[in-house]
């Protein structure tokens, strides 16, 4: 049975054009491998909260020795992970916010970011343990960052092909809705090719 992780970010709801291509994309995909299972955690609805003290001092503690903001802390964190480790697949939705990616998916990454859990550390350096999942990025932008003179201000694509290739994740793929800002036919021009990416997605899936 296929797993589908969906985790979306924009503060802009059902008027998001990530959302809504990546949900489209993640309910293409599980209708395409019938059993599958989408999980779907919405960082801006219900956000993770920012690692602090007791998330930092915890995690380096054996369960029994942890406070109770501690505890409370790492289950949080443990969630996130265990949500992530049962899919095999993840799609990712984010805007391009001041030319990286939303604080909430920022906050996700690190919550996944585990030493001991999704990487750890050994004679040859870090090696990532979140290996074996397909992930797709929806990146959406007002302007247009793929190439030309904006491309050195995506910070947002680097990002997650680093942090995510750095946990194991090293099959991304992009989906760039991009120059929606950039008047209305650049705008539908935009999501008509962003769908139809996510169309043979599912049909090769």
């Amino acid at each position: 049975m296929t797993s589908i992780l969906l985790v979306t970010s924009s503060p802009r709801g059902d008027a998001s054009h990530s959302t809504r291509v990546a949900t489209e994309l993640a309910q293409r995909l599980a209708a395409a491998a019938p059993g599958s299972t989408l999980v779907t955690r919405d960082l801006a609805r219900d956000p993770l909260p920012h690692v602090d003290a007791a998330f930092a001092s915890g995690i380096g503690k054996p369960a029994g020795e942890r406070s109770a903001a501690q505890a409370a802390a790492v289950a949080t964190s443990d969630a996130a992970v265990d949500e992530l480790l049962a899919a095999d697949t993840v799609v990712i939705a984010t805007g391009l916010i001041n030319f990286g990616i939303a604080s909430t998916l920022k906050t996700w990454i690190d919550h996944i970011a585990r030493a001991g859990r999704t990487f750890r550390y050994g004679a040859d350096g870090p090696q990532g343990l979140v290996t074996g999942k397909q992930v797709y990025v929806v990146l959406a932008s007002g302007g247009v960052y793929s190439a030309g003179p904006a491309a050195a201000f995506d910070h947002a694509v680097p990002y997650l092909r680093s942090a995510l290739g750095f946990l194991g994740m090293t099959e991304v793929e992009v989906i760039r809705i991009e120059g929606v800002a950039m008047g209305a036919e650049a705008e539908r021009d935009a999501l008509a090719k962003a769908r139809g990416l996510v169309s043979g997605l599912a049909v090769a899936a």
